[in-house]
């Protein structure tokens, strides 16, 4: 991702057990350590960035462990022509079926920055947002869905060489177009993007790029469980994985943290390392998620 125009926590209990705010039976089974656990085995793989090697390896190891959820897991190969010439990428896909057709996607890279002057492991660049969807799977695997939910890990939403409207978010474009062409897309009602979520001093603004009401669906949910702190009313524009799909009419919403270290000093260095991630961010993040999809569920907007 990278900025538009616009412009500590401690380990606490916050993320590990129910908050008093947090009403009974609306998000407290997403855990934040297990997905932190998810979060530490990505890393290990070391770089990722689209079409390497250790990417497939990361791929095979998140299938197999999705697959044990019980969701459908659909692989959706294709090849990106890029700077250094074409790549295979692989989305992968997670289906749900819920008691109605609409699909409501909740997505996230899983590839990390082609650095090729220092050791870009990607723990919150990427690992975090696969991390998140990894442990989202075993929520949606485990409850009575009333919305088709598909969660979507986008290969190639890095820049292969310099990000521009033709060098970035691979993945999500070729989706979009496959959707299209298929007629599916019409069944896509709203998509939650997570990226960067796993920064361990949580803090997210306004993406000015994403679609208002459900930016206000998702920020309002977050206040009423108390974490109005982290979702904040100021705003950014961002370019990410969203992008295509509000191009093509989908409602979306990027939930991102674009102030990691200080002066935004981790992104995109070799900083980015677990040690700057949380298990408490992960936590807050993956209940207000939980809780807006029931808001979702019962939403007017959708048709």
């Amino acid at each position: 991702m990278r900025p538009g125009m616009a412009g500590a926590l401690g380990l606490v209990l916050l993320g590990l057990v129910a908050q008093p705010w947090l009403r009974a039976g609306e998000s407290a089974g997403f855990n934040g350590g297990r997905a932190f656990e998810d979060l530490k085995t990505i890393v290990a793989f070391g770089p990722r960035p689209a079409g390497s090697r250790a990417l497939e390896e990361t791929r095979q190891w998140m299938i197999q462990r999705l697959k044990e959820t019980g969701g459908h897991v659909v692989e959706d190969p294709f090849v990106a022509s890029t700077p250094v010439g074409n790549l295979s990428m692989t989305n992968l896909i997670v289906k749900f079926p819920g008691s109605r057709p609409q699909v409501v996607i909740v997505a996230g890279h899983y590839d990390t920055l082609r650095a090729e002057d220092f050791r870009f492991v990607g723990a919150n660049d990427g690992g975090s947002s696969a991390a998140f969807l990894m442990e989202l799977a075993r929520v949606l695997a485990q409850r009575k869905n009333g919305l088709t939910y598909w969660l979507v890990f986008f290969d190639g939403e890095e820049a292969v060489r310099q990000w521009s409207a033709t060098d970035s978010v691979y993945g999500s474009r070729h989706l979009v177009q496959k959707l299209a062409a298929t007629g599916e897309l019409s069944r896509v009602q709203a998509m939650i993007l997570v990226d960067m979520i796993g920064d361990a001093k949580l803090d997210l603004r306004r993406d000015s790029s994403s679609t208002p009401w459900l930016t206000d669906l998702v920020f309002h949910t977050a206040r009423q469980l108390g974490y109005g702190t982290y979702f904040r009313d100021d705003q950014i524009a961002i370019e990410d994985d969203h992008i295509p799909f509000v191009n093509a009419g989908v409602s979306s919403v990027d939930l991102i943290d674009f102030d990691y270290g200080p002066n935004n000093s981790y992104w995109h260095t070799a900083k980015d390392t677990l040690e700057h991630c949380s298990a408490v961010s992960m936590t807050i993040v993956g209940r207000v998620v939980v809780a807006a999809l029931a808001e979702l569920e019962k939403s007017p907007r959708l048709k």
